[in-house]
């Protein structure tokens, strides 16, 4: 895989995170490093204390594992399957009945803590937008106020050679951000 440096020095494992999609299929998820990501999620920060984030959990042989894998879409169903875990990050965009407009950005703050817990204790993750969200809520249960966001796969990074061929050559693309003046609009 082609790899750019970032531009200014950043933490490992900021600057060495990644996204994949080759997931030891075999290897149990590890419970312990799983649970802090849970938990660096839970401390993430959010607008007036609200934490407006729920999160559903499954690990791979278990039924909500399939409720979750039956709701991905496309080339993710052929993947996200091999992973531990997968993760459903929710915004619940209520709180005592008033609407909370950050929600989401807060889940997604949520979702970063995770991120960056999960790969600095060596699991792997790659987040999800193509998944029906309508199955998740039904399958859930979920109240219209809380919103399904993202879909993370967690687990151990698998065999690139064990992979199929779209696999592996999404995975030999190479991993680029556009230039930080491109993304900072205004800087005075």
């Amino acid at each position: 895989m082609t790899t750019i440096a970032p531009s200014i020095a950043l933490l490992d494992v900021l600057a060495n995170r990644r996204s994949t999609r080759v997931f030891d299929a075999q290897r149990p998820v590890d419970e312990s490093a799983l649970s802090a990501a849970l938990e660096a999620a839970r401390w993430a920060p959010s607008a007036a204390n609200t934490q407006p984030w729920r999160l559903i959990v499954a690990r791979r042989g278990t039924d909500t594992f399939s409720q979750i894998s039956n709701a991905l879409t496309g080339f993710n169903q052929v993947w996200a399957v091999n992973a531990g875990a997968l993760v459903v990050f929710l915004a619940d965009t209520e709180h005592d009945g008033v609407e909370l407009p950050w929600a989401e950005y807060d889940a997604g703050q949520a979702a970063a803590h995770f991120t960056v817990q999960a790969h600095a204790d060596g699991l792997m993750t790659h987040q999800m937008g193509g998944f029906d969200r309508a199955a998740i809520a039904a399958a859930f249960s979920l109240p219209e106020t809380v919103r399904p966001l993202t879909v993370m796969a967690v687990g151990n990074l698998g065999d690139l050679d064990a992979a199929d061929d779209a696999v592996r050559e999404r995975e030999a693309a190479p991993r680029i951000r556009r230039p930080l003046s491109e993304t900072v609009l205004v800087d005075a």
